[in-house]
């Protein structure tokens, strides 16, 4: 067997296990260079449990090769981007997801890459930006930045007008992705739109502290409401 199908079947095994939690720190013991390309594979494992811990390992890794040397940990967010642009051949599924995690969990990468992120779902009169066609990925942005307002909301707020327009996508994840961030970020001026989505009874599934969840879109834009001080 291979050195890269060793290294991503163990940490398969260790991200499939009840007690995955528990288990990160075993991924030290691999150099976060060795890491990378089977965390990259396990975004597209057939488990949805594996996939969202992936992000949180990705994350981890990230920030690890961060601290050993900011120019890697530079190199794999580039590579993340190549990942979204199209001449990859759209292989972007769970890409924003990794590059939030990752500078959820670092600053300085959080500082230099948060407006990439963030700029793939801006699209106003010229659509500036590098807004991305495909809604489906757009969940992945809109989740992301939720993940990042968490931790460093003041990277994400400049975008609350862009998060709001989402509010009215056909696509009821990205509707919940949006009420959920607008929520963290304590944006005012959403109350209206999360008002008008009262009774968006559409379920989706939500990767939040640790755990995947069903929740309807109603139920996020109502939570997000509360948080701004509306019934």
């Amino acid at each position: 067997m291979s050195r890269f199908r060793q290294i991503k079947k163990d940490v398969r095994n260790i991200l499939a296990a009840e007690d995955w939690q528990d288990r990160l720190t075993e991924l030290d013991a691999w150099a976060p260079g060795l890491l990378a390309p089977p965390l990259f594979s396990l975004r597209l494992d057939r488990d949805e449990n594996v996939r969202w811990r992936a992000v949180v390992a990705f994350g981890m890794t990230a920030a690890r090769m961060a601290e050993a040397g900011m120019e890697k940990a530079r190199v794999l967010m580039r590579t993340c981007m190549w990942y979204m642009n199209e001449e990859s051949g759209n292989l972007g599924w769970g890409i924003p997801e990794f590059m939030a995690e990752a500078m959820a969990r670092h600053e300085r990468l959080a500082r230099e890459f948060h407006t990439i992120l963030a700029s793939y779902i801006y699209c106003d009169e010229k659509c500036d930006g590098n807004f991305l066609d495909h809604p489906e990925l757009r969940r992945g942005v809109l989740w992301g930045l939720g993940r990042l307002a968490q931790v460093r909301p003041e990277l994400v707020s400049q975008g609350e007008r862009f998060l709001i327009a989402a509010l009215d996508e056909d696509d009821p994840y990205n509707r919940g992705y949006a009420a959920w961030t607008l929520g963290i970020l304590g944006a005012t001026e959403a109350r209206p739109a999360l008002k008008a989505l009262y009774g968006d009874a559409r379920e989706i599934r939500l990767f939040d502290q640790g755990q995947i969840m069903d929740v309807t879109v109603e139920t996020l834009a109502r939570q997000a409401a509360e948080s701004l001080g509306l019934k």
